[in-house]
């Protein structure tokens, strides 16, 4: 709808200096007001009317430095940006609208910053984790060509593995893009939790005897849990990303404890693997795309993508997820281990 203050004419508009612009607003004013004297009392000097008119023009000028100063820093940081240069800031020191517009300027060019860092690690990171298995393909496949190995079954085993560590970082660079985008269709329906975990650990269980991971899993539930709201598919690969990633950060013969508890009108969850834990300062970066906990490529073979998809599939349900504090040391644990904790609304 069309504001009658919209369709005010705006004269000033092809002058390209503000400074300019507030001069000749004072000249003007000056000059409106000069005449209304004039037409009240009579005669006014011309010497005294060009006087007062350029102290109100010097007077514009040097007061209006100091006001249009964000406003040319802004234009300088965003030819920089232009230019890939997001390190730029703006002294947002008045409390006007242009104070208030240059820290809006200074928050987005520090998410503009965040989201190039993460575009950058993110190019180098999949550059990573796809030269990785088609480096070994390519060179299990030469030798079987050239005739230097045979195709026996282990090596064929070796380049099946190889191809699914592919089609795994493909599959969840997928899922990743769609739950980013929106697009992921949630068919919510009540879900008993014991049984739900019941079943999410027998999986996990022959994930981790599949890829010889020595751990053992525990689940402890309680029993005034009932039903979460959600959608099975989608909740089944938040815990089993969840203890996959458990499993393999804890060390031969090692425990991931999977708990669930009521908090109020959520049901809680905690993954606890018996590992050496996160750093403090990495608990908040964990949970991004490729971080994992440790840097990207580790032997492992994991992709740093599925804590990722965890949170953004959690965050769909309406729930949260986070990186506690570990809990203090039992006798016969290794380590501290990582604490994850998982939010999500109860059935009503």
């Amino acid at each position: 709808m069309t504001r009658l203050v919209d369709l005010l004419p705006r004269p000033l508009d092809p002058v390209r200096s503000i400074k300019l612009k507030l001069g000749i607003l004072l000249v003007c004013s000056g000059a409106v007001g000069l005449s209304y004297f004039r037409y009240k009392i009579g005669w006014i000097p011309y010497r005294t009317s060009a006087t007062a008119i350029l102290l109100m023009l010097v007077t514009s000028q040097v007061l209006a430095h100091g006001m249009t100063a964000p406003l040319r820093q802004m234009t300088a940081a965003a030819r920089a940006m232009a230019r890939g240069d997001y390190t730029r800031r703006i002294d947002s020191t008045s409390r006007d609208e242009v104070g208030e517009l240059a820290r809006a300027f200074n928050h987005m060019a520090g998410d503009l910053a965040a989201a190039d860092r993460q575009r950058r690690e993110l190019i180098a990171n999949v550059s990573h984790e796809l030269r990785t298995p088609i480096t070994a393909l390519q060179g299990l496949l030469e030798n079987l060509v050239d005739g230097v190995t045979e195709p026996d079954p282990a090596r064929l085993r070796a380049v099946l593995a190889q191809s699914e560590r592919l089609g795994l970082l493909v599959t969840e660079l997928l899922d990743l893009s769609r739950l980013e985008a929106g697009v992921v269709q949630l068919a919510p329906v009540p879900v008993d939790v014991a049984e739900f975990l019941a079943g999410v650990v027998r999986e996990a269980e022959v994930t981790a005897a599949g890829c010889g991971r020595d751990v053992v899993f525990a689940v402890r539930t309680s029993p005034a849990l009932g039903s979460v709201t959600a959608d099975p598919r989608r909740l089944q690969q938040v815990f089993a990303n969840l203890l996959d990633n458990a499993a393999r950060h804890s060390p031969p013969g090692g425990t991931v404890l999977l708990t669930a508890d009521r908090e109020a009108d959520r049901a809680r969850f905690e993954v606890i693997d018996s590992g050496t834990g996160i750093p403090p300062a990495e608990r908040t970066r964990v949970l991004d795309r490729f971080t994992g906990g440790e840097p990207t490529g580790a032997s492992d073979g994991g992709t740093g993508l599925g804590l990722a998809i965890a949170r953004w599939a959690v965050e769909l349900h309406g729930g949260t997820v986070a990186v506690l504090d570990p809990a203090p040391v039992p006798a016969g644990r290794d380590g501290p281990g990582c604490r994850i904790a998982v939010l999500l609304p109860l059935a009503p």
